[in-house]
């Protein structure tokens, strides 16, 4: 008898080829990230030189978010506190977290949908805090907030293309959570970590990345059915919502 799998005399049995399975990410470099980081680490080397020389943190007192300066009409309060840090292990932590998580996502988004997502949710979470917490703040820690709630989001509605979904999304939530909790024990703005969350989650649930799979000839491809005109709307439905919250109830 003939081993099956040896093949017949007819010649070796040759094995079925593989299915081709495309995926071109929108970003392959992660620039957007790169650039905040370097940005934010050249703000803070900013902020120590001008201590060091002068006694006072100069960037800082111009663009952190201090409630009555807002109300006052600084409103650039809401936008600037991201890329300003109170210490060398605030910015340290911000921008690990940064780069641990940004740079996948911004592969996943796009360079412009990403700085949409970044910049709306770092909004937001200073909206909210400035709604809700009456101290100075500042950090841009809003804005990666928002882009954990991001991620969690994108593998939600990607579900079917992960095979533990389920554990990445616990994991997720279990991050969020400790984080949160940690704020609850020191002088950290909770307030506007859930404003960067809540940002971050409406932008990423109606403009994020949305894959579906279709087949082409030989295997499959992931298409993304959300382009960036999407994101740009729902990226300044979400600004708009929060700029009107807070402009009528402060």
């Amino acid at each position: 008898m003939n081993n099956p799998y040896s093949g017949t005399s007819e010649g070796p049995v040759n094995p079925p080829p593989q299915p081709i399975v495309r995926w071109r990410l929108p970003a392959q470099k992660p620039y957007v990230t790169y650039f905040l980081i370097g940005s934010c680490v050249l703000v803070y080397l900013a902020q120590v030189i001008a201590k060091a020389l002068t006694g006072y943190d100069i960037p800082a007192l111009y663009g952190m978010k201090i409630n009555e300066y807002i109300v006052a009409g600084q409103y650039w309060r809401l936008i600037t506190p991201m890329w300003l840090h109170g210490s060398v292990a605030h910015i340290f932590f911000n921008m690990y977290a940064l780069f641990a998580i940004g740079r996948g996502l911004e592969q996943q988004y796009g360079h412009l949908r990403y700085t949409i997502l970044y910049m709306v949710s770092g909004f937001a979470g200073n909206v909210m805090s400035f709604l809700l917490t009456a101290n100075p703040s500042l950090g841009a820690s809003t804005a990666i907030f928002g882009l954990v709630a991001a991620e969690g989001i994108f593998i939600y509605q990607n579900r079917k293309l992960f095979r533990n979904a389920r554990a990445m999304l616990a994991n997720t939530i279990v991050i969020v959570v400790i984080n949160l909790a940690m704020g609850l024990m020191g002088s950290v703005d909770n307030n506007g970590h859930l404003g960067g969350l809540m940002g971050g989650l409406l932008l990423a649930w109606f403009g994020g990345p949305l894959w579906k799979v279709t087949e082409i000839p030989g295997g499959f491809e992931l298409v993304d059915q959300r382009d960036s005109n999407l994101t740009i709307l729902v990226g300044a439905a979400v600004t708009l919502l929060f700029g009107v919250m807070a402009f009528l109830i402060k």
